[in-house]
C-alpha cells in the first residue's frame, strides 16, 4: 500500500509541477494562447508606473483583453476583410513614416545656422530685471502689521518667516522666493516689490488673492541670458516642433532618399 501511495503521489506531483512551470512563465493563458510574462513586464516597464501587485493586475487584464479581441477578431474572419487590412496597412505605414523621420532628425540635427537664428529670437525676450525677494504670507491684516512692528524692533524675517508664513513653498527655506521677474507674481506684489530699494522690506501689509504679504527686496540684477549651449536641447525642441521646419526637413528626407535610389 505504501508503495502503491508513494507512486500515485509521484504520478500526482508530476501533474502539478509542469502546469505551475507553464504559468509562471507565462503571465496568463487565453484559450490555450500564452501570455508571457516578459510581455507583462514590458509592459510595465513602459508606463513607467510602480511595479506593484495592483499594476500587474492592471496589465495583466489589458493583455487578456488585447488577447480577447484579437482572437475574436480572427475567429470572425475580421483580419482577411480587404478594408481592415488595407486600414492595418495605413496605420502600419503611419508608424513606420514618422519613425524614419524621427530617427532622420536625430541623425541630421537642427543645423547651426537654425540654431543662431532661434537663439537671437529667444535672446530678445531675455529683458528687464530680475528680484531677490523674501515674503511672508499671513491671513490677517493684523497678524501682518504685528510682524512689520516685530521686524522694526529687529527680530529676524527668516526666523518669523519659518515659524508663521502660510506660504508652503517658501516658508521652510526662511520665505526666500530666489530670483523672479515681474510677469511671474501676482500684481499686488510685483507693484510692492519693483517701488523698494536693496535690503528695503514694506512697511505696510501687501494684499492679495493669497493673503496679506510681507515684502524684503534683497537684490536687483538685470535678466541674464544663457548661453546657446545652455538652452541647445530647449532651442532644438523649439525648432523640431514647427510645423514648418518639419515639413521642409521631411522634403529634405525624401529628395535625399530619391537622389540614391534606383527608381524605373
Amino acid at each position: 500500500m505504501n508503495k502503491i501511495h508513494k507512486i500515485l503521489t509521484l504520478a500526482t506531483l508530476s501533474l502539478i509541477f509542469p502546469q505551475t512551470h507553464v504559468f509562471a512563465q507565462n503571465a496568463a493563458i487565453v484559450n490555450g494562447k500564452p501570455i508571457p510574462k516578459a510581455q507583462l513586464d514590458k509592459l510595465i516597464q513602459k508606463s513607467n508606473q510602480p511595479d506593484t501587485p495592483q499594476v500587474r493586475d492592471q496589465g495583466r487584464e489589458m493583455l487578456v483583453t488585447r488577447e480577447l479581441i484579437l482572437q475574436e477578431a480572427n475567429n470572425r474572419g475580421i483580419t482577411q476583410k480587404e478594408s481592415v487590412r488595407d486600414q492595418l496597412e495605413q496605420s502600419k505605414m503611419g508608424i513606420l513614416i514618422a519613425a524614419v523621420f524621427e530617427d532622420y532628425v536625430q541623425r541630421e540635427g537642427v543645423d547651426e545656422a537654425e540654431l543662431k537664428a532661434a537663439y537671437e529670437q529667444v535672446k530678445a525676450q531675455y529683458t528687464g530685471k530680475e528680484y531677490h525677494v523674501e515674503h511672508i504670507l499671513v491671513e490677517k491684516e493684523s497678524d501682518a502689521k504685528a510682524i512689520i512692528a516685530q521686524l522694526k524692533s529687529g527680530a529676524s524675517f527668516a526666523d518669523i518667516a519659518k515659524a508663521k508664513s502660510k506660504d508652503p513653498g517658501s516658508a521652510a527655506n526662511g520665505g526666500d522666493l530666489g530670483w523672479v521677474n515681474e510677469q511671474s507674481l501676482v500684481p499686488e506684489f510685483s507693484k510692492a516689490m519693483v517701488q523698494l530699494k536693496p535690503g528695503q522690506t514694506t512697511d505696510k501689509p501687501v494684499k492679495s488673492q493669497f493673503g496679506w504679504h510681507i515684502i524684503k527686496l534683497d537684490e536687483v540684477r538685470d535678466v541674464k541670458v544663457p548661453s546657446m549651449e545652455e538652452i541647445k536641447e530647449q532651442l532644438i525642441q523649439m525648432i523640431s516642433s514647427e510645423q514648418n521646419w518639419q515639413k521642409a526637413k521631411f522634403s529634405e528626407m525624401m529628395k535625399k532618399l530619391r537622389a540614391k535610389a534606383k527608381i524605373q
